[in-house]
């Protein structure tokens, strides 16, 4: 089967595949009992407001909330595709893009920032591990390994906040000082945010970076068994241009597959370690969306995360094609 085949095989799958789970993604944010408006009632009721049964009539009909849930999505639907409009946002009272658009750079840098880091370091460390089985470093690599896997990123980040309050006398969380948090973009406050956004990248980066050195030393290891590459020592080939050519060449397969991951990690985030280092990024404004039934907000959010998971299956299936002809076929 020829790539360009396989590519177009796997592209026809991802049009339907995206339609189905923005039907599913809509309906399971409507399942929890009542809408936003009941949820917004209750907020005012426990703060010792009353709504009239008129003003609640006309919200609802504001909000198209009166409409059955299969007209409330193929509306969603049709704004989105013939105005690329993904609806207005109940709880904010402004339309999704813009609150998407407010968050999603600094939520783009620091989880591209997290890729690279994780790569850069684990695929390294993974090849050394791998090929210096049993040694001191070896050891000491698993070790630091199975605690990166083992924390939890909000945990991580609560070590982070408690040693540089203890021990440094700073605060560590968001991503400016105060003088800049509500400033307009300059220079300034750019190498302000560059002084503070190391740390949501170590944080997010160390469950990754741990979780991958784990995956590359392993499949490297099963590499290094197999009678070609004992094949390849006999005959003479460099250890190092042998290394690169076969063995991590597939061994690094598992770790392409995972780009399918990261896309929608890249705009999502950790979300759990972006609230508690307060850091304004999508993750913490689709969690809000989900509480309090935000149906445009939410969908939305779920709607991009799924493209993007879907893209980057696509690229990741691409990526392995390319490198390693045996799957196009299979």
């Amino acid at each position: 089967m020829s790539i360009g085949f396989y590519i177009l095989r796997r592209f026809i799958i991802f049009i339907p595949m995206l339609i189905i789970i923005s039907i599913i993604s809509f309906v399971i944010i409507q399942l929890p009992p009542g809408d936003f408006l009941t949820m917004y009632i209750m907020q005012l009721q426990s703060r010792g407001y009353q709504l009239a049964q008129e003003e609640v009539a006309r919200l609802a009909e504001r909000y198209g909330l009166n409409d059955p849930l299969y007209v409330q999505y193929f509306k969603w639907i049709k704004n989105i595709i013939l105005y690329g409009d993904l609806g207005r946002s109940f709880q904010y009272d402004k339309p999704v893009s813009v609150l998407i658009k407010e968050r999603i750079g600094l939520t783009m840098l620091i989880s591209i920032c997290t890729v690279f880091l994780t790569w850069i370091i684990a695929i390294p460390i993974g090849i050394y591990s791998a090929t210096h089985q049993y040694s001191i470093f070896d050891y000491l690599f698993t070790f630091l390994g199975f605690i990166g896997v083992s924390l939890p990123g909000f945990l991580i980040a609560l070590i982070f906040i408690y040693i540089g309050i203890a021990y440094l006398g700073i605060n560590i969380t968001g991503l400016f000082s105060p003088q800049f948090a509500d400033a307009s973009w300059s220079l300034g406050k750019f190498i302000d945010m560059l002084k503070h956004i190391w740390v949501p990248i170590v944080v997010i980066g160390i469950n990754g970076t741990a979780g991958m050195i784990r995956t590359m030393r392993g499949c490297l290891l099963d590499e290094l068994s197999k009678p070609y590459v004992v094949t390849a020592r006999a005959k003479g080939l460099p250890e190092r241009k042998l290394l690169i050519k076969y063995p991590v060449r597939v061994a690094i397969n598992p770790i392409l597959s995972t780009i399918g991951w990261l896309l929608p990690g890249i705009v999502s985030g950790e979300t759990l370690a972006a609230i508690v280092l307060n850091i304004p990024t999508t993750g913490p404004l689709l969690l809000t969306a989900l509480r309090s039934q935000d149906m445009y907000l939410a969908g939305s959010f779920i709607l991009i995360l799924s493209a993007l998971t879907l893209l980057g299956s696509l690229i990741s299936d691409i990526l392995l094609a390319w490198i390693d002809p045996r799957i196009r076929y299979e």
